[in-house]
């Protein structure tokens, strides 16, 4: 795992202290070794921070150079079939003459053998890598399938620049990074940044799956291909029915197998993340099956039960046999992670997650260097809630009328709140943890749509309108908005789960954990995201996944087989920490100095009227307004570090 840098300048020559300077921004993510290249007559400059993984000796240094002098590679990921691609290099005669034995090695060479968008079919793997051809003077960057590992690029001034992480572009001496209002907007509805946009104006996120050439002198930057496309896949949904019940198990289980024993290849200590829940019990457990010694297993726990799922990590552990280490974290330790969110997330990120998820991580590198994590399953196997209870809510809804339903939610959102707080005391007392207040402007949001893929954007969209938020925001069409893209036949929650995968998988999900692991220079594997299980899951009937009300039914009668169902079967909890307890005691002098209406109107970002009154709501416990204010204090934490840097 490591960091990779560089620009392209033809009007100055490249110098290597620049590049040296940019990698060193991101020092964490490979603090053992540090390499740039110059091509002084073409201005390009390539940087590497490496994290050594495979093949801790000098012949895994980068940027690293083809033995025919005409590519230069830097490399960011782990390509787990390296071995396998090296065999069939062999097998297709060219001379090689293996330096050493590290998956970069093997990368470059399938690249000048197959080609980019050849190689890049062919591997297995979480990357992000630029490749410079000295003969064509063209410059090549890919991403993986998935969106497991980052990659920035852009113009500025008359500079190309690209990177693992903002921070390493913005310390070239050209960078000019202007806010992006549009990016703001997305960001309050998503709570991220989504691709291809960054906060920043000119500058992209290469989406998965894709490459983009870069030629001329760094002056176009060609529009970016698919070299495996995610609704391909999706529209191949079903092929398998028809089969047995017991054979989708087994085939399950050997893909799940290979797919954790490829990724427990290191040269390095490893172990895994643990939260006992089935995504991450599933990966330890075929870990520990396919392992000759006790696999270290980490978790975390809060002193809040309703945030601690530590106690049923341990159960999972110990009926497996792990090597087992917790970490029960107080309030005080996870609230002094926020000052250093900023600059680990580089733009506005808003999952509050992301604070365990780096306490964690920061746990399990005192005692490993690369760790496997167990995100993906909820995607591909109908897991999350939202799936279930948006099927039905939307099921119920679409019954009534259109014309029935917008009266309804007229009425929804003039009901007095004073009323609805003499209401709450009446309701059955399994509800009154219901705010009505807060519950039926949102129950008006979503009866007036026309279709259940309209429905879900409103699901799990933050602010409903958040260009009313940002001064001159307006909101460009997303994946979520422009449905266009979806293929045909899905059922509602094979809709979901494919936006999910286009979305909220890559930009919330796999950018926590990168982040979050590579802050403290740890490397995070994700098994359950090998395109091969993508491929499958997506082949299996809805029926198998979704079944008695209840998602993940394959994967389930997979684990079963090696950890008990008393073990697992408990509601689930998540991952976050109690960021609305917090807002009205120990962090309410901070978030009232971040929501003053005097900074907001200095910034000149937020509307502060509306900010304000979601800030009033929240304090009096009117209603349940955190949510949307973590997002607007996440920008403005940020916004402090941009200003200040």
């Amino acid at each position: 795992m490591c960091g990779i840098v560089g620009y392209w300048c033809a009007s100055t020559a490249p110098q290597s202290l620049i590049v040296r300077h940019m990698a060193d921004q991101i020092q964490t993510r490979g603090p053992d070794d540090c390499g740039t290249w110059i091509d002084i007559d073409a201005g390009v400059a390539f940087g590497h921070r490496r994290l050594s993984i495979i093949d801790l000796s000098p012949a895994g240094h980068q940027p690293m150079v083809s033995p025919c002098g005409r590519f230069v590679l830097t490399f960011n990921g782990e390509i787990y079939n390296h071995l396998d691609l090296r065999t069939e290099l062999e097998a297709v005669g060219g001379g090689f003459d293996w330096r050493g034995h590290s998956d970069s090695e093997t990368l470059l060479a399938a690249l000048r053998h197959w080609g980019v968008e050849g190689a890049l079919k062919k591997l297995n793997g979480m990357f992000a890598f630029a490749l410079w051809d000295c003969v064509e003077q063209v410059m090549h960057l890919a991403r993986d399938r998935m969106g497991e590992k980052p990659l920035y690029y852009g113009r500025t001034g008359n500079t190309f620049l690209f990177g693992s992480e903002l921070k390493a572009m913005r310390a070239h001496p050209q960078w000019h990074g202007e806010i992006d209002r549009a990016a703001l907007t997305l960001y309050l509805r998503h709570s991220y940044v989504p691709a291809p946009w960054t906060i920043y104006k000119g500058i992209q996120k290469l989406c998965p799956a894709q490459y983009v050439v870069i030629s001329n002198s760094g002056q176009t930057i060609g529009t970016p291909k698919r070299y495996w496309d995610i609704e391909q896949v999706a529209a191949a949904t079903n092929r398998l029915t028809g089969c047995d019940e017991r054979e989708l198990v087994d085939s399950l289980d050997d893909l799940l197998r290979d797919a954790v024993r490829m990724r427990m290849a290191a040269d390095v200590p490893l172990g895994a993340f643990l939260s006992g829940g089935y995504d991450s019990s599933m990966v330890v457990a075929l870990m520990q099956a396919q392992s000759t010694q006790k696999v270290r297993t980490f978790s975390i726990g809060f002193e809040e039960d309703t945030h601690n799922e530590a106690p049923h990590a341990k159960a999972v552990a110990e009926h497996l046999g792990t090597d087992h280490t917790e970490l029960y974290v107080t309030a005080q330790q996870a609230m002094d992670v926020i000052p250093q969110l900023p600059r680990i997330y580089d733009e506005p990120f808003a999952d509050s997650s992301q604070i365990p998820t780096f306490l964690v991580s920061q746990m399990a590198r005192e005692h490993v260097t690369v760790s496997l994590s167990g995100d993906g399953g909820d995607e591909l196997f109908c897991g999350y809630n939202r799936y279930a209870m948006g099927f039905r809510a939307w099921k119920m809804l679409s019954r009534f009328p259109r014309p029935a339903r917008q009266t309804i939610a007229w009425g929804c959102r003039r009901a007095p709140s004073k009323l609805l707080a003499g209401l709450q005391p009446c309701l059955p007392k399994r509800l009154r943890i219901m705010n009505l207040a807060d519950r039926l402007p949102k129950l008006a949001e979503v009866l007036a749509y026309r279709n259940g893929a309209a429905f879900y954007r409103s699901l799990v969209s933050h602010a409903k309108h958040p260009a009313a938020l940002i001064i001159g925001g307006h909101e460009p069409d997303t994946p979520l908005s422009d449905l266009s893209h979806v293929p045909e036949g899905l059922d509602l929650r094979e809709q979901m789960m494919y936006l999910d995968m286009l979305t909220y998988l890559p930009d919330d999900i796999l950018t926590k954990v990168d982040r979050a692991s590579m802050a403290v220079s740890l490397e995070a594997r994700v098994p359950l995201l090998d395109h091969r299980l993508v491929e499958f899951a997506w082949q299996v009937p809805l029926e198998f996944k979704y079944r008695e009300g209840r998602g993940k039914w394959l994967f389930r009668e997979v684990l079963y087989r090696y950890v008990p169902k008393g073990l697992l079967d408990r509601p689930k909890m998540g991952f976050g920490v109690p960021i609305e307890h917090w807002l009205r005691g120990p962090l309410r002098a901070w978030a009232e100095d971040l929501l003053s209406t005097s900074r907001l109107e200095r910034e000149g970002f937020f509307e502060p009227g509306p900010i304000r009154l979601m800030w009033d709501d929240h304090l009096s416990g009117k209603r349940r307004t955190h949510h949307y204010l973590w997002d607007v204090l996440m920008f403005q934490a940020w916004l402090d570090g941009h200003e200040n840097a």
